[in-house]
Formats: structure tokens, C-alpha cells, sequence
């Protein structure tokens, strides 16, 4: 299908459209009863490896709710693993790495991604592009700051210490492990759309806790190496608590930036110049009254206007209490105002 008809594409791009697109990071997740049920006694890495449950899973937000974008059910150690990281993703802990990455001994042990290693996710992609129409799907990777964070502390880390001491202090063995995870990245990345998704988004979660000087020294050339080989379809880059970073961020050569909801969106529109959007109201909001959603989603939709393109979504993932109903009057809302 004509990729002109998909309304996220043109958005993406600064075009004209019908209406505002939307979709929601973590759509496809726990606030669905569905999800839960296909997923009940499969653990997470296991239900990326299974294309047919990926593609089960991906299309869930988009039947129930008319989204206008599927996301790829996917996690951002998918490939890590895949290139031989000895992790697992712990229920309420996340992803845990056996051996912590520390020296140049540990960066040059970190193999490269075979594509045939991640084939199963090529072959989601290509049964969802059967399945989506008119429906655009983004596939989706980790940045490399974001990434290695997870293998220097060995899991999630609130203050990044370790990650931030190798950064500063052995920035050899720091642009070397980013080096190897761009490639990692850039590899997963091209699987994904040479089997044909319609846009990526390049997931930097963890760059919020960086200081714009370190952000440009340590991790901007990183994720342009990744967001540059990558032209031929539109980018979205997004990361939490990032106000400081977004100019530099928008230089990493995405089409979108993505803010979270501590920035209204004019004045990021302001920050990244001639780029597109996507965002951003708080997922807290959505346990609120629907008179105050509609007011605040009224409210981040005039704010949008300002940039050249307008993603609405969420500032960052779907909260797991959060009643799916909502999202799905939110859907109707953004589509009609």
C-alpha cells in the first residue's frame, strides 16, 4: 500500500493531514486483558522470539483502540541477547545482565548481530504487514547509551553510577562498548525495515539522567551513527526527562523528537526547529476524570500545532493499571478534534 495514505507517515514528515495521528508507547502491554491472557506462563523474551505472538500481540492496541500505528511487540535487549549478552528480563526487576560490562576485555567479548539471528523478528514484520493496511508500524530499538547502561550496571539503575564512571573515566572502554552497540543497533534496525516497517523509533531512555556537554561528547555521535543509516524511512528519537537535551537530541538525525510531558510541546517545538513532534500528555492524566483528560489532551494537541508535524501519544509508556476504555476515547478524541 502507498505509504502516502498512512496519516503517521505524513505527520512524520511535516505533511497536510486528515486528522492528528496517535499511538501510545507501551501500547501493547498489561493494561490489556488480552495481553495477559497470551502471554499467561510465557516469559518476555520468549514472546519476542515467537513471531506469531508478536504479531498477535502488535495488533491488539490497534484493533481495540484505532490507533494509528502499531508498534513492534519487541524489548531493547532483544538484540543483545540475540549477539550472545547473557542476560534475562526479571518480573519486577527488568533486565539483568550475568557479567557486567567494565573493561576493554569485556567490550571486544560482546559479538556482533548476525541479521539470521534475529530472523524471527523479520518474519513478525512481515506477517504484520499482511495483517495492518492502512495502519503504519514502527519498529523500534534501544539506543546505545541506553543500552550500555544496562550491561555497565548489570540492570536498571536510578543514578547511573557505574555507567557514568566508565563515561568519565575510561572513555576509550566507553566509546568502544558505543561503538559495538551502534553496530548492534544499527543491525537490528535494518532488519526491521528492509522486512518493511514504515518508520523506527530509537528508544534513549535513560539519556535524561546526562548533562547536555556529557550527552553531546558521549552518546550524540552514537545515536547519529545508528539514526543515520536509517533515511529512508521516517525516525523517531525519545527519551525521558530531556528537556536540556532536545536540540541536541534532534541533532542525532531523527525526523521526530519525541518529548515526555514535563516540556509542553511549543516549547520543544521551539528547541527543535523545522522537526515534527510526538507526544505528550502525562499517563498519570489518564486516572483522572475525562473531563480533565479532554482538557489536557485539547491542550497538547494546541501545543502541537506549533511544530511542523504532530505525533499525539503519550509522554512516556501506558501505566499498567491504566483502564484501556480510556485510551480508547482518547483515540476518538484526538482523531476528531
Amino acid at each position: 500500500m502507498d505509504d502516502t495514505t498512512k496519516v503517521l507517515l505524513r505527520a512524520a514528515r511535516g505533511e497536510a493531514v486528515p486528522h492528528t495521528p496517535v499511538w501510545f508507547m507501551r501500547q501493547a502491554g498489561r493494561s490489556l486483558p488480552e495481553y495477559r491472557e497470551v502471554r499467561a506462563g510465557i516469559g518476555m523474551l520468549e514472546s519476542c522470539r515467537r513471531p506469531d505472538l508478536v504479531t498477535e500481540i502488535t495488533l491488539q492496541p490497534v484493533r481495540r483502540h484505532g490507533v494509528d500505528a502499531a508498534i513492534l511487540f519487541s524489548d531493547i535487549v532483544v538484540p543483545l541477547q540475540a549477539a550472545g549478552v547473557d542476560l534475562d528480563i526479571v518480573a519486577g526487576t527488568g533486565p539483568v545482565v550475568a557479567s557486567p560490562v567494565r573493561t576493554m576485555a569485556d567490550v571486544e567479548a560482546i559479538r556482533p548481530l548476525e541479521p539470521e539471528a534475529v530472523e524471527f523478528v523479520a518474519e513478525a514484520v512481515r506477517q504484520l504487514k499482511r495483517e495492518l493496511g492502512p495502519t503504519a508500524l514502527i519498529g523500534f530499538a534501544g539506543a546505545p547509551f541506553t543500552l550500555a547502561s544496562y550491561l555497565v550496571e548489570g540492570g536498571p539503575s536510578k543514578h547511573h553510577v557505574l555507567t557514568k564512571a566508565l563515561m568519565l573515566g575510561a572513555p576509550d572502554v566507553w566509546h568502544a562498548l558505543c561503538t559495538r552497540l551502534a553496530d548492534i543497533t544499527r543491525t537490528f534496525l535494518r532488519v526491521q525495515v528492509d522486512a518493511g516497517v514504515d518508520a523506527v523509533q530509537l528508544f534513549d531512555s535513560w539519556a535524561g539522567a546526562l548533562s547536555e556537554a556529557d550527552y553531546r561528547r558521549s552518546v550524540l555521535p552514537h545515536s547519529a551513527s545508528v539514526l543515520g543509516s536509517l533515511s529512508e524511512v521516517p525516525r523517531i528519537h525519545f527519551g525521558v526527562g530531556t528537556a536540556e537535551l532536545l536540540a541536541a537530541m534532534s541533532e542525532a538525525g531523527a525526523d521526530v523528537v519525541g518529548v515526555d510531558w514535563r516540556t509542553p510541546l511549543d516549547v520543544a517545538a521551539s528547541r527543535v526547529p523545522g522537526k515534527a513532534v510526538q507526544g505528550n500528555l502525562d499517563p498519570a492524566v489518564l486516572f483522572a476524570p475525562w473531563e480533565v483528560v479532554e482538557q489536557e489532551a485539547r491542550r497538547v494537541l494546541a501545543e502541537g500545532t506549533k511544530a511542523p508535524g504532530h505525533i499525539f501519544n503519550l509522554g512516556h509508556g501506558v501505566l499498567p493499571e491504566t483502564d484501556p476504555d480510556v485510551l480508547t476515547r482518547l483515540v476518538e478524541l484526538v482523531h476528531t478534534v
